[in-house]
């Protein structure tokens, strides 16, 4: 396992940057797990980096702080897209529920709930390109 990945594996946190249209990126700081060389982040589907990881099928990710503001580590180039294995997808949530713990339990079950953002939940692979 490379450096880059160790750094990966052990963040809590990610900056992950999604192009606009126009080529402008947009970074957002947000949780993560890393299973076999791969890095899955879950949002809603109606989120802006949902729509421009569809629209591109691209993203760039680095291991930050909880702000996304200090970047800890190098800048992967990653091609992107959303699950749709069921099981898959059961795995990759238990993993976020093993991690984040009761933060989880809130953030996505209990906020998405209450902003009816629930059904809209998605995860995204991010592969990284060498």
């Amino acid at each position: 396992m490379s450096r880059t990945d160790v750094l990966v594996e052990q963040a809590r946190y990610i900056a992950l940057t999604t192009n606009r249209k126009d080529g402008r990126e947009v970074r957002t700081p947000t949780w993560m797990v890393h299973h076999d060389g791969k890095v899955y982040v879950r949002t809603a589907s109606t989120t802006g980096k949902a729509k421009r990881i569809r629209a591109t099928g691209r993203a760039r990710f680095a291991p930050c702080d909880m702000s996304g503001r200090k970047i800890l580590g190098p800048w992967r180039e990653a091609i992107a897209h959303a699950l749709t294995d069921p099981a898959q997808t059961a795995r990759i949530a238990a993993m976020f529920r093993e991690k984040y713990g009761w933060q989880y339990f809130i953030a996505f079950d209990i906020l998405y709930r209450l902003r009816g953002l629930y059904r809209h939940r998605v995860i995204f692979e991010l592969e990284p390109v060498a």
